[in-house]
């Protein structure tokens, strides 16, 4: 008999081209119009599924309800969420109720289906005792310490951040300067079985280096001079809970020795103590550095760099999640107004259109302060092109072209695309799609490698594609030369 799958959610579309899908695959589909239609089939004696595929957002019972509902009667039951709300406290908590994946909409049919033959295998046929569910973790609301984005960048740092927020991991969060590195530490103990515990966080850069190590395990008094009294240490902070060390680069050699043995150990002594201290803490270290560079240059120990890389986390530029710009834009703009007091600013679609051209140097820290100017400074409530003058700072690698998009709606590169489709349809030319999909990927592709100073590696990255791909390309322009 072929695996039974069921395929609930809202969408009518989406249910439909799912289940066809998934049947045309050779399973045995049934589709629901939400949770409260398939627990009542199961109810009614509809077989049981093998594999479930759920919306998240969905009326009168939620994805995660219906989740919870599903595992409670079969805990061994493989369940796919779906949304296209992706954010971390979604797909945490997605698996936390335990699904075996987080599919962010639009997916893939085809990903779709391979995921359900790899997952139908490892599916239990019998109902296991379901093991003692956590206690709930008060939602909050969105605030200063939330991650936000809905780019294919994000989407896959929101999924890593589900998955690895239940294993006591140490984890490296690499990336650039201003990138949000501890919005991702934070959230990874947010969603953690240790969010109850503190979070401490600690920027090893900003202390000078003969306070660092009394900062981290603390002292004892009389230990050195001025010290009067016991301190504790960061460690004895966040025991229980979760350590984020910062800028881990920059620690001294020798302080490098002693979190070594703390971090294998668990254990350490006080500044000028005699008693061992025991703790128990999750380590998140971020860096901007190249650290296998300092490693190999001997500023870096590199048994210290293993224990610390478990897991690595590379948090994307924000150069590389431009789509991310509006959707930043109008939070800071809004937090801005809120605690200076003043009406809040929305941004034209010109305005957008600018800033998604900004190289972004500062990455998301830069357009964070560049909102903070623009709410105290721009005289209107809708912000255009004209209010980001002397706002908007140049800086290297600034991109080019970005003088265009302070023009008016002209500088919309649909607008004179849909002109040359017209016309093309209108002379009846074939195989217009496969010939305006070439000229936009030749644009793509000269205009990226112009960027990198013709760096075919970091042009791939930058369009988010294979550096086998942008070799294809460039080999197949060059035979199709006369």
């Amino acid at each position: 008999m072929p695996a039974h799958l069921w395929v609930v959610d809202d969408d009518r579309a989406v249910r439909f081209v799912l289940a066809q899908a998934l049947r045309d695959a050779g399973w045995s589909v049934a589709a629901f119009a939400g949770a409260t239609e398939a627990l009542a089939a199961l109810a009614g004696g509809e077989p049981a599924p093998d594999l479930v595929f759920t919306d998240l957002r969905m009326p009168e019972v939620d994805g995660l309800a219906f989740l919870e509902s599903l595992k409670g009667k079969r805990p061994s039951l493989p369940v796919v969420v779906m949304s296209a709300w992706t954010d971390v406290a979604s797909t945490a908590g997605a698996f936390r109720g335990g699904a075996v994946e987080f599919l962010s909409k639009p997916f893939d049919l085809d990903d779709a289906v391979a995921l359900a033959a790899r997952t139908l295998p490892a599916a239990a046929d019998t109902p296991t005792a379901a093991d003692p569910a956590p206690d709930p973790i008060p939602e909050t609301a969105a605030d200063d310490t939330e991650l936000v984005g809905d780019s294919a960048p994000m989407r896959a740092l929101f999924r890593a951040i589900g998955r690895l927020a239940q294993a006591p991991l140490s984890v490296l969060v690499t990336g650039e300067t201003g990138t949000g590195k501890e919005l991702v530490a934070r959230a990874l103990h947010r969603e953690s079985p240790r969010a109850r515990k503190p979070f401490v966080a600690l920027n090893t850069a900003a202390i000078p280096a003969e306070l660092l190590e009394s900062e981290l395990f603390g002292h004892e008094a009389g230990a050195f001079t001025g010290a009067t009294r016991r301190h504790i240490g960061r460690f004895e902070q966040a025991d229980g809970g979760t350590l984020f060390l910062d800028e881990i680069g920059d620690m001294p050699a020798a302080l490098q020795t002693r979190l070594l043995r703390v971090l294998a150990e668990g254990e350490f002594f006080r500044v000028g103590g005699r008693e061992l201290i025991r703790v128990d803490v999750r380590v998140i270290a971020a860096t901007h550095q190249d650290l296998e560079a300092a490693v190999a240059a001997g500023r870096f120990r590199a048994d210290l760099l293993h224990r610390l890389d478990v897991v690595r986390l590379r948090l994307p530029p924000l150069r590389e999640r431009l789509d991310d710009v509006p959707l930043l834009a109008a939070r800071f703009l809004a937090r801005a107004a809120r605690r200076l007091g003043l009406p809040g600013k929305q941004l034209d679609s010109a305005a957008v259109r600018r800033l998604q051209q900004h190289a972004w140097p500062g990455n998301v820290r830069e357009l964070e302060n560049l909102c903070w100017r623009l709410v105290a400074l721009a005289p209107a409530e809708t912000v255009g092109v004209r209010d980001l003058e002397g706002l908007l700072r140049a800086g290297p690698g600034a991109t080019a072209g970005a003088a265009a998009a302070e023009g008016d709606a002209t500088s919309d590169w649909q607008t004179p695309l849909a002109a040359a489709v017209r016309a093309a349809l209108a002379a009846g030319e074939p195989q217009l799609q496969a010939r305006l999909r070439g000229q936009f990927e030749q644009v793509l592709l000269d205009a990226a490698l112009a960027h990198t100073g013709g760096h075919r590696q970091n042009a791939a990255t930058a369009l988010g594609i294979g550096r086998n791909a942008v070799t294809r390309k460039l080999g197949s322009r060059r035979a199709r030369r006369p």
